[in-house]
């Protein structure tokens, strides 16, 4: 049964679910909010970061930081203490009115993080890829830049570009960070809602977060089968990752921002973070690591 975390403050526009396989807490973030909050299951407590703009991201850290976050300002290691340090600058060739969305590591510790325009102005976005020192350009122009994840051999990148409706996969090489062969591993019907932040499983299968569609639906990547549908008592639903000492945990975030009163009347829990016991396992997210 899906619970409501209750210690953990409703967000305008959550998303980022990432558990820190290191400190065994889940951090989350409130994007319009302009807030990190990191909650520890154990002590059943939601502590809270405030942010100078709009934060797209959160990371866990192999090194000196606890995580690493993107924010309109840049991309920043967040140390223990909560001061910052600023690892590379918000990007000077992007659109005025964009900033950065999801992201997460490959299994390198590289740091794949997209953008998108406030305005949701269609191929206003760009995907990226930040190793410590260079920010590369990886796939142009994207719209919403979201979900993105990585076969557990290393081979194939999962892709979410929100408004396509599908799940692109592309050819990934471990070594240098290439990717090729776009193609479309499967369409997301359009009755399940908008597809949003992603993970995956211990099996292959991909765990998709539905904007409009008040669920976390589980496909089989290859196929485009659904395999599992949880139901969230919220209708714009934004991320998911499993956590917990046996990562059979997922947690789940939500939006309250853009709701109509009817829709905050139908779905009052709206913005909240949520977990719930799967019989499935996921995988320890990767790390950022500074080349």
């Amino acid at each position: 049964m899906i619970k409501t975390i209750k210690n953990a403050p409703a967000a305008i526009l959550g998303e980022g679910a990432i558990w820190h396989p290191d400190e065994q807490v889940l951090y989350w973030i409130d994007i319009t909010g302009k807030k990190l909050h990191r909650y520890d299951p154990e002590k059943n407590d939601n502590t809270t970061l405030e942010m100078d703009g709009m934060i797209g991201t959160v990371i866990p850290d192999y090194g000196k930081y606890s995580v690493v976050v993107a924010l309109e300002t840049g991309i920043k290691g967040v140390l223990p203490d909560g001061s910052m340090e600023l690892l590379a600058a918000y990007p000077a060739n992007e659109p005025s009115g964009n900033r950065f969305n999801d992201g997460k590591c490959d299994p390198a510790g590289r740091f794949w993080v997209g953008t998108m325009s406030k305005k949701e102005t269609k191929g206003a976005g760009n995907l990226y890829c930040f190793d410590g020192k260079d920010l590369v350009l990886k796939e142009s122009p994207v719209s919403i830049s979201n979900g993105i994840a990585w076969s557990k051999d290393g081979k194939t990148m999962y892709y979410i570009d929100t408004p396509e409706q599908v799940v692109f996969a592309y050819d990934f090489d471990l070594a240098t960070g290439n990717i090729k062969n776009r193609r479309i591993a499967f369409k997301v019907p359009e009755i399940n809602g908008y597809p949003d932040g992603m993970t995956i499983d211990s099996d292959g299968n991909l765990w998709i977060a539905h904007w409009n569609g008040a669920a976390v639906i589980c496909y089989d990547p290859h196929t485009g089968k659904e395999m599992h549908k949880i139901k969230v008592r919220a209708l714009n639903v934004t991320s998911c990752s499993f956590g917990g000492k046996d990562l059979k945990t997922l947690y789940i975030t939500s939006a309250r921002q853009g709701l109509t009163e009817q829709q905050l009347k139908e779905y009052p829990l709206s913005g909240k973070l949520f977990s719930v016991e799967c019989d499935s396992k996921g995988i320890p997210a990767y790390s950022f690591e500074m080349k």
